[in-house]
């Protein structure tokens, strides 16, 4: 599971080079017998979910019910201070196979500074593969290491993820979609949120950006750093309960110079149809690193 998005790897290098760092069946039919007490009855349709908990459940349960399903994922990250701005975006296409163990292949393209930079991502057999560059060298290790979750986006763990969250969700329904959500109350100090589930991910997603600062002389304590917002979202069919979407997004306000540089990233999955096919890594990638 991604611990935060694809862009970050490619955004924050070009942190360092922003002027504050001081570098460049049937239906029976009328002969149909009456029931008697012997015969099973017909039983009643499924309950609707009541709560963040039961549509979960039933999310995972659609989502396993077909071999796979193929995601677009857009993510937007940046850094905005007094001396300038840093920022980057990421566009990919996911399949991912729900058997198991489950198996994973995205193509994306990073967008910093008005260069592309193409990604692959497979996951095999518990082993992600990362090649950075058309030409790149393939990285492996096992998709529990940081750097490599770090770029493997992977929606459907999205809803266990979500899971964590608890009594902080909050489920609105439409006729179009139910929509579960978490969410930070308001604008808190970095030291007075950490262990609380909705922030945990966010946390995780700026800490790529926290050493960046620090590795340039900039190293606030936790209580001079601002979260000022964390939210995710889930969307569901309302119907069949798929996941059709998932949002996430963060802002934390770092102090700097008698002002602050705020760090922002928005990442957004959409689920695009199901994927029959099966991945397999290309000709000359093993396992490894």
């Amino acid at each position: 599971m991604r611990t935060r998005s694809a862009v970050a790897a490619t955004a924050l290098a070009a942190l360092l080079c922003l002027p504050l760092t001081g570098c460049g069946g049937g239906d029976g039919g009328a002969d149909a017998a009456p029931p008697t007490a012997t015969q099973t009855p017909t039983p009643s349709p499924a309950a609707e979910p009541r709560n963040a908990a039961e549509f979960l459940a039933h999310a995972r349960e659609a989502m396993a019910a077909r071999p796979g399903w193929t995601f677009t994922v857009r993510g937007d990250e940046g850094l905005t201070s007094p001396g300038g701005d840093s920022a980057a975006s990421y566009t990919a296409t996911v399949d991912r196979t729900t058997g198991e163990p489950m198996t994973l292949h995205s193509t994306g393209t990073t967008h910093v500074k008005g260069a592309d930079k193409p990604e692959e991502v497979y996951v095999v057999d518990g082993t992600g593969h990362i090649r950075k560059g058309a030409d790149g060298v393939w990285t492996s290790g096992p998709v529990s290491d940081p750097g490599i979750a770090a770029v493997v986006e992977d929606p459907i763990a999205a809803l266990d993820a979500f899971a964590e969250h608890g009594d902080a969700v909050t489920v609105r329904k439409s006729a179009g979609a139910v929509e579960l959500r978490a969410a930070l109350g308001s604008a808190a100090p970095l030291s007075a949120v950490r262990g609380r589930a909705v922030t945990e991910k966010a946390i995780r997603e700026f800490a790529p950006t926290r050493e960046q600062l620090r590795g340039a002389g900039i190293a606030p304590s936790d209580d001079r750093i601002t979260v000022e917002s964390v939210e995710e979202t889930l969307t569901l069919d309302p119907t069949t309960y798929r996941l059709t979407a998932h949002r996430f997004t963060c802002v934390f306000l770092i102090p700097y110079q008698g002002g602050a540089m705020r760090y922002h990233q928005e990442v957004t999955e959409h689920t695009k149809g199901v994927f029959s096919g099966t991945v397999t890594l290309p000709a000359g990638v093993t396992g490894g690193s």
